[in-house]
């Protein structure tokens, strides 16, 4: 996920769009400790897409505060 199309997202899908995310690094951590994980790099997409969301979050939250 891009940040340009996480800048688009209104604040009800970005509050979503994180919850979702988190299930799927939940999900993740899971399957890498019953060693069925597949793809190990997809932990650090993951991880990197929340941190691209709460940043826009946040950017939001203050662009709303002044």
């Amino acid at each position: 996920m891009k940040g340009k199309e996480v800048r688009e997202l209104s604040a009800v899908e970005l509050n979503n769009k994180l919850a979702e995310l988190k299930a799927e690094l939940f999900n993740l951590r899971f399957q890498l400790a019953i060693n069925q994980l597949e793809n190990p790099t997809r932990i650090k997409a993951v991880k990197k897409d929340i941190a691209r969301v709460k940043t826009v979050i946040r950017a939001n939250e203050l662009k709303g505060e002044h």
